[in-house]
């Protein structure tokens, strides 16, 4: 009987309670189900860096849209969606007329939008807008901002269900989706979009150096797990859920800042797979032959 009360205030009652708590709670699910499936094909793209990159790379337009409209969600969104795209355009570009190869062009890009961004930002913001805009608050989600992340989420998820089979093929054998007539750079600039637009979406919840968190190390966790991908979507999403269940009570609870509590849940999913997971550390170490004398 002891236990139930305590159950109550420690796990329910923030969210029944609290209607902030309720929308971080939707928010952040909503971006886990919608990211962390990003994720996984980013990582057997051996993409995973740009993630992160374009995560810094929607910085500058962010920034544009604060210094005119002040925070205003769809002005700071529309500008981190055409800075993304942008910084992902112009690291192609670069990469076909020089020697560099894309993703050191999109390294140089990234950093240099970053620098800009947060320099424009402090000349006219305050470090509270600043940190707001890095780091986030998914406890301070309002109606409209759950409802760019819902949408994010609802459009991401239909494209990826009615695109499944060409995004594979262009993943796993885009020459033979070349030779079948498929327009590989169709599905590979749709996919960008596609990143770039739930890392919009996260930075509402947990900023922009933390939205790529929950994109990326669930989807890496998820690969230790399962060689399927189908089971690594999904178990990609169930660890990006648990993480922000777990990461909104203990920011809650522990009165910590919100994204980097959530992502830090991430991070311990994350080292239970590399030490539990079929494809971790301690399998191996038990599977190991031993050595008789």
């Amino acid at each position: 009987m002891t236990m139930a009360p305590w159950l109550w205030d420690s796990l329910i009652g923030p969210f029944a309670e609290f209607a902030f708590m309720r929308r971080a709670l939707v928010a952040t699910l909503a971006l886990s189900l919608s990211a962390a499936p990003l994720g996984v094909f980013l990582t057997l793209r051996r993409m995973s860096l740009l993630g992160d990159a374009l995560s810094h790379a929607v910085l500058p337009g962010v920034a544009v849209g604060f210094l005119l409209f002040g925070l205003s969600l769809p002005a700071m969104a529309l500008g981190g969606v055409v800075a993304g795209l942008l910084v992902a355009g112009i690291a192609g570009l670069v990469s076909r007329a020089t020697s560099l190869k894309e993703d050191a062009s999109l390294a140089a890009l990234y950093l240099v939008a970053l620098a800009i961004g947060v320099a424009l930002i402090s000349r006219q913001g305050s470090q509270l807008d600043l940190l707001h805009i890095l780091f986030g608050s998914a406890l301070g989600v309002d109606a409209p901002g759950l409802l760019l992340v819902a949408g994010v989420a609802s459009l991401s998820l239909l494209l990826l269900a009615a695109g499944y089979r060409g995004l594979v093929l262009e993943t796993f054998d885009p020459v033979y989706l070349s030779a079948a007539g498929g327009r590989g750079w169709v599905w590979q600039q749709g996919f960008l979009m596609l990143v770039v637009l739930n890392l919009v979406a996260g930075f509402q919840t947990l900023g922009t150096l933390m939205a790529v968190g929950l994109m990326m190390l669930p989807a890496v966790s998820a690969r230790l797990w399962h060689e399927h991908l189908s089971a690594q979507l999904v178990n990609a999403s169930v660890q990006a859920m648990l993480a922000s269940l777990a990461g909104l009570l203990l920011s809650y609870h522990l009165d910590t800042p919100s994204g980097p509590t959530i992502i830090g849940c991430a991070g311990v999913l994350y080292a239970l797979s590399l030490l539990l997971s079929p494809g971790g550390w301690l399998p191996k170490l038990l599977k190991r032959p031993h050595r008789v004398a």
